[in-house]
């Protein structure tokens, strides 16, 4: 019984945790504690003498240790390491199964810790590198096959693979900037590089332009880039008609669409068919006299038909086909008629016979924007006690103007009052202005030219002085503000007149000039402050001379 005594009290003793239930003679021998790796082949043999010796039955749990039974098998270059390389400390249990507790980071976290994503416990050497690139989302396709690592990743170390982000943008961001030909930047070029390029060519040719801006069909189907894009910089081509068919517009002689005065918008006559027709000047209806729809439907067959003078599309007629005497006789007893072109459209603005009506004849004569547009927009809801207020059309203008922000400022809903009736609300004034920031002297000059202080911007425009005239304090040298530390607080020395003359409360933060003594005494700053570029060198001496100043200390 004195190998089970042992036994148990090696089992008692153990260093190696409340785990560890094992016999000690399992792995150790009465010659010391020391496990040489060469008598490992033995602990079986050491296992069947103890159970002979004490006729007990060893169990599972009191059998020789085996790493295999456990949860981290040692396999390739763990099967040669001694166990204390990895058990620093006797109890076992202690021991992390992971990579990282044992493997210095090599990689500075730059691939997480996970080791057995691209290592195996044979070598660290990877082979599964494109493989390991498209598990994270970028494929190494193309010129970016014959890559070494650090040609992308250039870390602090060789084997620092920081992550740099699957978008090309971020390794070719400066091809991006550089690229001249067409100057992507300047052409204002998606950073999405793909949108042109393919990862899977090793050049950056591409015929994969995304034009969707400008759809390339019709009459624009055409693959020479260079009929539109004359130069360089693919951003001097922009997308209105007019920039590239000007010439097509001045040449144009039937009609003569420069005397008619019509629109360079050729997209509302034309479409993009090659040939520029068929074409139709659908605005016509809304901007002058409804021949496409209404009675005059059908009743022409080209533009001459009332447009008599080629040249000048401002001339109609309509009496070329309402002849007399019929005409005379349909307006019988109708005052004021005269048979006449001009008259004609004035009474019958829509052609038609029933309700000839002339807008200008009444309270609300249609001016600028308001001429051409259709009646429904204003009379949706009937043609009977229409406002005349600006406002009870244009609440959603107001309300939704932001620069600046009407409500907020809780302008007048009297649009009139600012506003004429030209497109766009410009040009606008704003005699309210005091009633915000009071225009003053100087300010009070220059209170037409609002661009002068707000620059298109109305809605961060400072109050304070120094917010519009950093730059006059800065540059002032005479004396140098900035230099001698004067607040930038302008109103404190200066009016809104003109910055001279000032004032500057030299008595009570530095010296009294303006009372005392020296009131009167000096003329210039000059006189005191010798120094133009600094103002805290002073002179007394220059009025307070000797001898009399010596005979005075006496």
């Amino acid at each position: 019984m004195i190998f089970l005594a042992w036994a148990m009290i090696g089992e008692a003793q153990s260093p190696h945790g409340d785990s560890m239930r094992m016999d000690c003679a399992a792995c150790h021998n009465t010659e010391g504690w020391e496990i040489p790796r060469e008598s490992w082949n033995f602990i079986e043999e050491k296992k069947t003498n103890i159970s002979s010796a004490t006729g007990i039955e060893l169990n599972s749990t009191e059998k020789g240790f085996n790493h295999f039974d456990t949860s981290f098998p040692l396999t390739g270059g763990h099967d040669q390491v001694d166990c204390r390389a990895c058990h620093a400390s006797l109890v076992f249990e202690e021991v992390q199964t992971d990579c990282i507790s044992c493997h210095f980071d090599v990689h500075n976290m730059s691939v997480g810790n996970d080791c057995i994503r691209c290592h195996n416990t044979g070598d660290w050497l990877i082979d599964h590198i494109p493989e390991l690139h498209e598990q994270n989302g970028f494929p190494l396709l193309g010129a970016h096959d014959n890559l070494s690592c650090v040609d992308c990743h250039q870390g602090g170390t060789n084997l620092n693979f920081e992550r740099i982000g699957n978008e090309c943008i971020s390794c070719h961001q400066a091809d991006f900037e550089m690229t001249s030909n067409p100057d992507h930047i300047s052409a204002g070029f998606s950073i999405n590089c793909i949108d042109c390029h393919s990862p899977e060519d090793n050049e950056w040719d591409t015929e994969a332009v995304d034009h969707s801006f400008f759809p390339l069909t019709l009459g624009h189907e055409i693959n020479d880039c260079k009929r539109c894009h004359t130069t360089d910089n693919f951003a001097d081509v922009v997308s209105d008609c007019f920039s590239c068919h000007q010439t097509d517009f001045e040449e144009s002689v039937m009609p003569d669409h420069e005397n008619a005065g019509f629109e360079m918008d050729c997209a509302k006559c034309h479409t993009a068919d090659p040939g520029w027709s068929p074409a139709i000047y659908s605005n016509h209806d809304l901007a002058f006299f409804p021949i496409y729809s209404g009675s005059h439907e059908g009743e022409w067959s080209d533009c001459i038909d009332c447009h008599t003078d080629e040249n000048n599309f401002s001339v109609f007629t309509c009496i070329s086909c309402h002849m007399n005497p019929d005409t005379d006789d349909e307006h019988e007893g109708v005052a004021g008629y005269i048979y006449e072109d001009n008259a004609c459209l004035a009474c019958h603005p829509t052609g038609e016979s029933d309700g000839a009506f002339d807008h200008n004849a009444t309270s609300f004569p249609l001016t600028g924007s308001h001429i051409g547009i259709d009646c429904q927009q204003c009379h949706a809801d009937g043609y009977e006690g229409i406002s005349t207020e600006c406002v009870d059309c244009h609440t959603q203008d107001f309300e939704g103007s932001q620069n600046p922000n009407h409500v907020e400022l809780g302008i007048s809903t009297d649009c009139a009052s600012c506003h004429t009736t030209e497109p766009d609300w410009m040009p606008a004034s704003f005699d309210v202005h005091d009633d915000y920031y009071v225009l003053e002297g100087a300010h009070a000059m220059i209170a037409g030219d609002c661009v002068s202080c707000h620059n298109g911007d109305y809605l961060d425009t400072p109050t304070d002085c120094v917010g519009c005239h950093l730059d006059d304090f800065n540059n002032t040298i005479d004396p140098n503000h900035e230099l001698v530390g004067f607040s930038t607080d302008c109103a404190s020395c200066h009016s809104q007149d003109a910055w001279e003359p000032s004032t500057f409360d030299h008595d009570g933060q530095y010296f009294p000039i303006y009372s005392g003594s020296h009131e009167g005494e000096w003329s210039d700053c000059i006189d005191c402050h010798t120094d133009e570029n600094n103002f805290s060198v002073f002179t007394c001496i220059s009025c307070h001379m000797n001898p009399d100043t010596d005979d005075e200390h006496e």
